[in-house]
């Protein structure tokens, strides 16, 4: 019985890698947190890479915490494709207000707006709390962890981020080094293929 189950398997990855689903085919994204580090990954290969911000607070996804969430999330929806740079966002809305860069005592929410929901456990709260990836005006501290959740962005970046991905892309936030968040994407992104490509040929993956 095992036996077949691994011949299933086997099957099933095999038809995961000769017919690439959607999901793998296209673009991902990976947050290296001690990296202070996103990238844009397809087909294995970094496309663009931006010094990003993650929390102060650490990481995690309890309520209240401002702590920024690890593991597999997806873009649930874009947010402010239209607005000029420097645009104030509050409740997800534009407030009229435009900020330059590191203007002196202001730290809102500005740009460009990707909400996240986690696909995971140990980020099911990331939707309900806010979390996002946004432009900030507190651009001279991107690269360090000052954030209260969310990961920000310079303006300029956010906008060619939000032009690149769409809604559903798959985002891995991991708390080890650039490379080691790739390959921690590649193999979730492989199951995601296997467990696909299982409901296609209407077989179940057993794991022993």
């Amino acid at each position: 019985m095992r036996l077949h189950y691994f011949a299933i398997s086997l099957l099933c990855l095999l038809a995961a890698v000769l017919t690439p689903t959607r999901a793998i085919a296209e673009p991902s994204i990976v947050v290296s947190v001690p990296d202070q580090t996103l990238a844009v990954v397809e087909g294995g290969v970094v496309r663009e890479r931006y010094k990003v911000s993650t929390s102060k607070f650490g990481l995690g996804d309890n309520t209240n915490s401002y702590a920024t969430p690890l593991g597999s999330l997806e873009i649930a929806s874009k947010i402010g494709g239209n607005a000029p740079l420097g645009t104030v966002f509050k409740s997800r809305r534009p407030t009229g207000e435009i900020l330059k860069p590191n203007a002196p005592g202001r730290d809102p929410i500005v740009t460009r707006i990707l909400w996240l929901r986690g696909l995971e456990r140990g980020n099911a709260r990331a939707y309900s709390r806010g979390i996002y990836i946004h432009g900030t005006p507190v651009e001279n501290l991107i690269g360090k962890p000052v954030s209260y959740g969310c990961i920000r962005m310079r303006s300029n970046d956010v906008t060619r981020l939000f032009n690149t991905v769409r809604v559903g892309t798959k985002i891995e936030i991991s708390n080890s080094g650039l490379s080691g968040g790739i390959a921690q994407a590649a193999l979730k992104q492989q199951s995601r293929g296997i467990r696909v490509a299982a409901q296609t040929h209407g077989t179940r993956v057993v794991a022993n």
